[in-house]
C-alpha cells in the first residue's frame, strides 16, 4: 500500500479526530467523576452514555490511523506495522462490542432485575465485560502500539513518538498485573498507558 496524499489526509484526519474525541472523553469523565455522590459509585447517565458513544466513535479512527502508519512506514517496518493494524482491528472490534452491548443492555428493563447481570455486563471486577475490556486495552492496544512504534525513526519527532508509544505499550501491558494480583488498582497502570 503506497503512502499517497489521500492516505496522509486519512492519517491527519483520524489523528485529529482521536485527539478531539479524547479531550471530549476526558472532560465528560471528569464531570461524571466530580458529580458522583460517592467515589464507590459508578458514573451515571447521561455521562456514562456519552462516554460509551465517544469510545465507539473514536475506535474506527484508531484503525484508520494505524492503516495510515502502515502506509507511511518504511519497507523495513511494513511487516511490523501490518501486525499493528491487525491488533488495532482486534482492539476496535472487541472494545466497540463491549461498549455497544453495555450501552444498549443497560437501558433494557429485562436485564435490570437479573442478579447475574452485573457479572456479565458491568465494568466492575470480575465481570465478563471488564475482562474483555482488559484484553482489548492491556493486550491488543499494547501490542498494536509496540509493533507500530517500530516504524518511527530518523527525526527528533519520530524518536519522541517511538518513545511515547513504547512507554504507552509497556504501561498497558503492566496493567495486566492487576489481573494477576486480583487488584484492580494495579490495573490503573494500564489505563495510564
Amino acid at each position: 500500500m503506497p503512502f499517497t496524499r489521500n492516505t496522509r489526509l486519512l492519517g491527519i484526519t483520524s489523528a485529529l479526530g482521536i485527539t478531539c474525541l479524547s479531550v471530549a472523553y476526558a472532560v465528560t469523565l471528569m464531570i461524571g467523576l466530580v458529580l458522583l455522590p460517592s467515589p464507590a459509585e459508578p458514573i451515571g447517565d447521561p455521562y456514562f452514555s456519552v462516554l460509551e458513544v465517544l469510545i465507539c466513535t473514536m475506535m474506527p479512527l484508531f484503525v484508520a490511523l494505524f492503516v495510515a502508519v502502515y502506509a507511511w512506514s518504511p519497507a523495513r517496518a511494513k511487516g511490523f506495522t501490518l501486525v499493528a493494524v491487525v491488533f488495532s482491528g482486534l482492539l476496535t472490534g472487541l472494545t466497540m462490542s463491549v461498549h455497544f452491548v453495555i450501552l444498549i443492555v443497560n437501558r433494557e428493563a429485562a436485564f435490570a432485575n437479573l442478579s447475574w447481570a452485573p457479572l456479565l455486563i458491568s465494568f466492575r471486577w470480575p465481570s465478563i465485560a471488564y475482562m474483555l475490556e482488559i484484553l482489548a486495552w492491556d493486550v491488543f492496544f499494547a501490542l498494536a502500539v509496540l509493533f507500530a512504534q517500530l516504524a518511527f525513526s530518523g527525526s527528533r519527532l519520530a524518536a519522541w513518538v517511538r518513545v511515547l508509544m513504547t512507554v504507552s505499550g509497556v504501561l498497558a501491558l503492566a496493567g495486566l498485573s492487576g489481573v494477576i494480583a486480583n487488584d484492580m488498582q494495579l490495573r490503573n497502570i494500564g489505563v495510564v498507558g
